[in-house]
């Protein structure tokens, strides 16, 4: 099992709202996190799209894939805490829904920068789209990473 297969199984399993809206890891790759999540009643809303709070979610989830994807093995040693987060809702969410984050900057430099200075600040974007690839809302997280060791 890859670092990024262990990241995302601990991850899928250890933030309990996540999982009780039912959001799925699907990828921790040193590119990019990519999760997902059904529709279903007990995430839509009164109009029977995806509840909003629900896609909030899900783009934070993914953000928090990419990260794990980022630090790799110094995620261990790290303390990362979303500090801020903006979405944009495009268009309602009829369908199931994939989430997918990528890094603003290069993991090295990332990496580099937690390890000679032991904190770093980047954002990562998140795309949301639907069953037909439409994107449904846009993301940004700011993640603030510490060294704990």
């Amino acid at each position: 099992m890859s670092i990024y297969e262990m990241i995302r199984d601990h991850m899928d399993k250890s933030v309990p709202f996540a999982t009780v809206t039912g959001v799925e890891l699907v990828e921790v790759s040193p590119e990019r996190g990519v999760a997902r999540l059904k529709k279903r009643p007990e995430v839509e809303n009164h109009i029977q799209t995806l509840h909003a709070g629900a896609m909030f979610t899900l783009g934070e989830a993914a953000s928090g894939a990419a990260l794990g994807g980022v630090l790799g093995d110094q995620l261990m040693a790290a303390r990362p805490v979303a500090a801020d987060a903006s979405i944009k809702y495009l268009k309602t969410g009829k369908t199931d829904l994939t989430a997918t984050a990528v890094a603003n900057s290069d993991a090295e430099a990332i990496r580099k920068q937690l390890e000679d200075v032991g904190k770093v600040v980047f954002d990562i974007k998140v795309a949301i789209t639907d069953a037909e690839d439409v994107t449904v809302a846009e993301m940004v997280v700011n993640w603030h990473v510490k060294k704990t060791g």
